[in-house]
């Protein structure tokens, strides 16, 4: 089983507190597939307004904490790191579903499989779970571009 702790997820994406949503990666195979958890926690900042008598995770988040864990399989498939002078961007979400709501106190367990490589873009599947419910689904688009200044 090939896992990964914070320390390990710090070298393979740039985010960093309040950005970064992965928390741990539980499995990874390297060009097909991982899977991550993310601990979402009532001083999670997002919560603050949204939404203030009922706090749910953005979506937008949901997306991200997926678009984070492909970043990791491909940092490990490709055999690199993140470099200073490029970013691993998401370029495309196709079939976004939202199937219930995060709340504090859920862990997500965040699945991604590698459907395929072309020109430098990365095309995945990824879904979000609670307790084995889907929250979320979507596909992911991602590719590596270098930082034009």
């Amino acid at each position: 089983m090939n896992s990964m702790d914070i320390h390990q997820i710090f070298q393979h994406l740039h985010h960093r507190y309040p950005f970064l949503l992965i928390d741990r990666v539980l499995d990874y195979t390297v060009g097909e597939s991982l899977v991550a958890i993310k601990n979402v926690t009532y001083n999670e900042p997002f919560f603050q307004g949204h939404f203030p008598h009922r706090p749910i995770m953005p979506g937008v988040l949901l997306i991200e904490a997926m678009a984070q864990a492909t970043g990791i399989l491909a940092f490990k498939t490709a055999g690199t790191a993140p470099e200073d002078n490029s970013l691993y961007y998401l370029v495309g979400v196709d079939n976004a579903r939202f199937k219930r709501p995060v709340e504090p106190g859920d862990q997500l367990l965040i699945e991604v499989k590698l459907l395929r490589t072309t020109r430098g873009v990365w095309k995945y599947s990824a879904t979000t779970k609670v307790d084995d419910k889907l929250v979320a689904r979507t596909e992911l688009m991602c590719a590596k571009r270098e930082i034009v200044t």
